[in-house]
């Protein structure tokens, strides 16, 4: 790293929240501990404004309306990698931005929810009579997902197909019951995991969606799924989440969050040392 104190950048969004203060605050503190000199700046700043260039690592962290705007995101996380230290890089960035990773876990033979790709444009075919989940294959926080029975969902995924690729999954019983798991990796090391519970009735665990959190202790074979699943990133990264749920009783992965996962690093007094050097370890 040198003498000089490294200058990072913990790249957010526009749209501050506590929940985003709850990941940034901490980290940049625990950088500062260290010897950074440490910010946080949303991600479409201009660059006269901000020096992204300037930075020796720029951390992706809350961009949370990147799905909204995916080519204009990986064009700006392009420009900083020419120029900085990017993470996670941004193989991994363009990669996981697309839920067609999932069907690319499923050839490698990770355990997945079963996934079948609607490509944009296409006229998808009447779904079945069971219950099923349509969601845009490049989203964030559950929005534009949908669950229904399939005939009730045929309008609605042509709206997805019209404007952008979808996905579509049986519904999970197990989320109503027993929730998702997320295991969060930092560096090397497992921190640590919570249970998202949702709502009475709902199946959307987010907090914005009336879900709850529980502290939770993986067992042998969620790490195993979830190892399996990371072992696929297109690149090493510094920080990963994965999404776990149950399907006739085994883990599954739901997502393999490799851009901006909310780590709850408030559910562990540890998680913010260990994100900070993670990423310093990368310069």
């Amino acid at each position: 790293m040198g003498s000089s104190a490294p200058r990072v950048v913990v790249a957010g969004s526009r749209v501050r929240s506590e929940r985003s203060a709850a990941e940034n605050r901490p980290l940049v503190a625990a950088l500062e501990a260290r010897g950074a000199a440490a910010r946080v700046e949303p991600w479409d700043s201009d660059e006269d404004l901000v020096g992204w260039s300037a930075a020796d690592l720029v951390a992706v962290r809350t961009t949370w309306d990147y799905s909204d705007r995916r080519d204009e995101f990986l064009a700006w996380a392009a420009r900083v990698a020419a120029d900085s230290v990017l993470q996670n890089p941004l193989a991994v960035l363009t990669w996981n931005s697309h839920k067609r990773y999932l069907l690319e876990l499923a050839d490698a033979g990770v355990p997945v929810v079963p996934t079948r790709p609607v490509p944009a444009g296409t006229a998808p075919a009447p779904l079945g009579p069971g219950r099923v989940v349509v969601k845009p294959a490049v989203s964030a926080g559950g929005r534009g997902t949908h669950r229904g029975l399939g005939p009730e969902l045929d309008e609605v995924l042509a709206g997805l197909v019209a404007v952008g690729d979808a996905l579509v999954q049986p519904a999970v019983d197990s989320i109503g019951t027993e929730g998702e798991v997320s295991l969060i990796r930092l560096g090397t090391r497992w921190s640590h995991a919570v249970r998202k519970v949702p709502a009475a009735g709902g199946f959307l665990v987010h907090e914005r969606h009336g879900g709850r959190l529980e502290d939770h202790r993986p067992t042998p074979r969620e790490l195993e799924v979830a190892e399996a699943a990371l072992a696929c990133s297109p690149a090493p990264v510094h920080a990963a989440r994965v999404d776990l749920v149950r399907l006739d009783g085994e883990p599954v992965v739901m997502e393999l969050e490799l851009i901006e996962p909310e780590l709850f690093l408030r559910r562990s007094p540890d998680a913010p040392g260990l994100l900070a050097d993670a990423l310093l370890a990368t310069l």
